[in-house]
């Protein structure tokens, strides 16, 4: 499983590379409903969106597709996928998390986002587009609470800018770059790493913690 996991992300620059240079409008859509499931769907939490969307921008570079068109349609999708995602906390609620040996809404998840959600407030909304697994939960948790939604729905929007915005440019601005040409591949890979290690040191301590 961690094999597969590792070969999709080190041939995600490939994948997408193709699919952009044989059908442009096929790359958007895919990108578009990969973002879309991973913020409106609680189903599916680990997704790769940090490391797609640079990838996406450094494609889009490469191949000389409309960069501010894709930017647009992506934000405009994040957006939409965590209001979805609002909606679905706030009419099914914490029944969701009622399984404890649910593979998806596990226990374990409500409570590390609850915390999230606890300490950061509305803002939670916003710095939780860079964590994995914790920005699919705290839309949702955010209707579960229920958060007012036109304040979800200004920090959803700043959120879904400043996230979509500064990864895919950033791809785009480094895809140029020779070095970032030839190890696009291990670039993804380091922020896939990165973007997971506040997770990881999370469940490190709660390990630590439960052999105290």
């Amino acid at each position: 499983m961690i094999g597969e996991i590792l070969a999709f992300f080190t041939t995600l620059d490939v994948q997408l590379t193709t699919l952009a240079q044989n059908s442009p409008y096929l790359f958007y859509g895919v990108l578009a409903t990969i973002i879309f499931v991973e913020a409106g769907i609680v189903l599916f939490p680990i997704l790769p969106g940090d490391s797609m969307l640079f990838v996406a921008g450094a494609i889009v570079a490469l191949a000389g597709l409309n960069l501010h068109g894709l930017v647009a349609l992506l934000i405009v999708v994040a957006i939409v996928g965590n209001s979805v995602n609002y909606a679905l906390g706030r009419y099914f609620g914490e029944r969701a998390f009622a399984n404890k040996d649910s593979r998806i809404f596990k226990p374990i998840y409500l409570e590390r986002t609850r915390a999230f959600y606890d300490k950061y407030g509305p803002t939670s909304i916003i710095l939780a587009r860079f964590v994995p697994i914790v920005r699919t939960f705290v839309p949702f948790l955010a209707g579960v609470a229920p958060m007012r939604y036109p304040i979800f729905l200004m920090n959803n929007i700043i959120g879904g800018v400043i996230w979509i915005a500064s990864l895919v440019y950033a791809g785009y601005w480094f895809g140029n770059v020779p070095w970032v040409k030839k190890n696009l591949s291990l670039l993804v890979i380091a922020i896939v790493l990165v973007s997971v290690l506040p997770v990881a040191i999370k469940v490190f301590q709660e390990w630590r913690n439960s052999r105290k």
